[in-house]
């Protein structure tokens, strides 16, 4: 698990070309530039932005040099709020082998014990009983439900509410 450098390109362009089918429910809507290497190199250098900012975390996850999914950490905020939202994804060909919940498990901790944050917010559609079930099993509890909260893959979609607070405060 790690930021993505500028040399990661190819296996961050292979990621997200061999799961777009995969990906696609979950996601916004994806142009055809979305996956071009100029497109990536940008997003690579807008997530050391975010990262050196203390904005984001966005964490990718590989096997070997091949990348297998994202572990992404944002709209961190510090002060009195001391929280994030997660959000996570992993490749088709790696789904129900516990690696996401692997990563998630590992981000929790990173965030909570080296970011002293105390909130984590993770959201999902209703329909997707993989994230609802990962969620749960990593003691995120249901806070609410958002009608046409996110705009995905070109439809206002609505999303189950989540949030797993730090247990030792």
């Amino acid at each position: 698990m790690r930021v993505l450098q500028t040399e990661d390109l190819t296996a961050y362009r292979q990621y997200l070309t061999q799961n777009r089918e995969h990906l696609r429910p979950w996601e916004p809507e994806r142009t055809e530039s979305f996956f071009s290497d100029q497109e990536c190199i940008a997003r690579i250098s807008l997530m050391h932005q975010h990262t050196e900012a203390g904005t984001a975390i966005p964490f990718s996850l590989f096997m070997g040099r091949d990348m297998i999914g994202v572990c992404n950490f944002s709209n961190i905020v510090h002060g009195v709020f001391q929280a994030c939202h997660l959000g996570y994804a992993i490749s088709a060909a790696h789904q129900g082998k516990g690696l996401m919940r692997e990563a998630v498990e590992a981000g929790i901790h990173y965030m909570f014990e080296k970011q002293n944050l105390h909130r984590i917010m993770a959201n999902y559609r209703p329909e997707n009983l993989r994230s609802a079930a990962l969620l749960d099993s990593l003691g995120f509890e249901r806070e609410g439900f958002a009608k046409r909260y996110l705009k995905i893959n070109g439809v206002w979609c609505d999303h189950v509410l989540t949030a797993k607070v730090r247990d030792d405060e």
